[in-house]
């Protein structure tokens, strides 16, 4: 796990990248940037935001050869060796995004690059490069007084709510190619920031696995048992594959097919299911695979359990004792009211 709130920003160096297929010009500058407190702290949040959002799908620096060839990795290994090196190096990242920007489609931007220190990674602090790139510019608005009027002036400049794209390459197994992540906000030149500029493979470890599996029963539940059955089995059904999970080393799909789908129909479907969505999550060939238990609890957290109906009453079901669910809600229809209903049974309240 990743905790970027005590991180520190030791250096930035601030280029500007153009587009090479359009004869856009790269601008390098002189001397790293000196930062404030006040720009500092809005940095680290244009920066990290995004990071502490996203899954942890941590990726490594490849390549078809070996990746002492890969360019960046290159980079950042000297940098890390000597961080004194960092504004020296960030050139060198510069001018090799510069060679991969040779698509109509890429846009120009600044690029920073940072190194970082004291991210907090497992608990334990490691060093960081920091790679970020704004691309997008939106119009903004200032006002300025004349005599007694104001007046609109229209700026340019970047969102500093929604970062473009950024690398955070942690110096953390090292022999593996560094344990990296990145954020790609705009999904129209994906390939030419993760395949050509950081060159990067997905670490396909038990927590990898085990994270995409259960993203992918998530969809199946939203979009295969909901329609066929209804909410209330959608919950179930994430409910018994979480706490199957929970209570086993090993995955093996078909014991866990058998114990999580309560309908057989459902199992050809999840199937073909699988046969057709499986390559989106990295699992199409997949069906044997340690279990990652910090993965499940993550995944637990962020799963939904609550059946929210249009009279504005919410039921929220029990990951922890699915039969509770199973034993004491049943759904029904109401004749006279035409309506749908949720029988709950119980002995007495309890006191929250």
């Amino acid at each position: 796990m990743i905790n970027l709130y005590p991180t520190h920003i030791d250096s930035l160096s601030i280029h500007k990248v153009g587009n090479k297929s359009k004869s856009e010009a790269i601008f390098y500058s002189e001397e790293p940037y000196r930062l404030n407190d006040e720009i500092t702290s809005i940095l680290k949040e244009y920066f990290f935001k995004p990071f502490r959002e996203k899954e942890e799908n941590y990726l490594h620096f490849t390549n078809e050869v070996d990746v002492e060839f890969n360019e960046l990795y290159k980079i950042c290994s000297e940098i890390f060796e000597d961080p004194a090196s960092a504004h020296t190096n960030s050139k060198r990242i510069a001018s090799h995004l510069f060679e991969q920007s040779n698509h109509p489609h890429i846009k120009s931007g600044e690029l920073y690059v940072c190194y970082l220190t004291d991210v907090v990674l497992d608990n334990e602090k490691v060093d960081a490069v920091g790679i970020f790139k704004s691309e997008l510019k939106h119009d903004f608005l200032e006002f300025e007084e004349d005599q007694n009027n104001l007046e609109i002036i229209i700026r340019q400049g970047i969102n500093v709510n929604k970062l473009d794209k950024g690398a955070l390459i942690l110096n953390r197994e090292k022999e593996e190619g560094f344990k990296i992540l990145s954020i790609d906000s705009n999904r129209y030149d994906t390939k030419y920031w993760l395949e050509k500029f950081l060159q990067v493979e997905t670490t396909t470890d038990e927590n990898f696995y085990t994270k995409k599996y259960l993203k992918f029963c998530q969809d199946f539940a939203k979009d295969v048992v909901l329609p066929a059955e209804d909410k209330k089995e959608e919950v179930m059904f994430m409910n018994r594959a979480v706490n199957h999970f929970a209570k086993n080393d090993d995955f093996e799909e078909t014991n866990f097919l058998n114990e999580v789908i309560d309908n057989p129909d459902l199992i050809p479907e999840f199937k073909h299911y699988k046969e057709d969505r499986g390559a989106k999550y990295s699992i199409e060939d997949v069906s044997n695979f340690p279990i990652a238990n910090k993965a499940v609890s993550d995944a637990r957290k962020k799963i939904k359990n609550v059946i929210s109906l249009d009279t504005n009453i919410q039921i929220k079901m029990d990951f922890i004792n699915p039969e509770s669910a199973e034993k004491f809600v049943e759904k029904g229809w109401d004749e006279e009211k035409q309506m749908y209903y949720y029988l709950v049974y119980f002995n007495k309240e309890q006191k929250s």
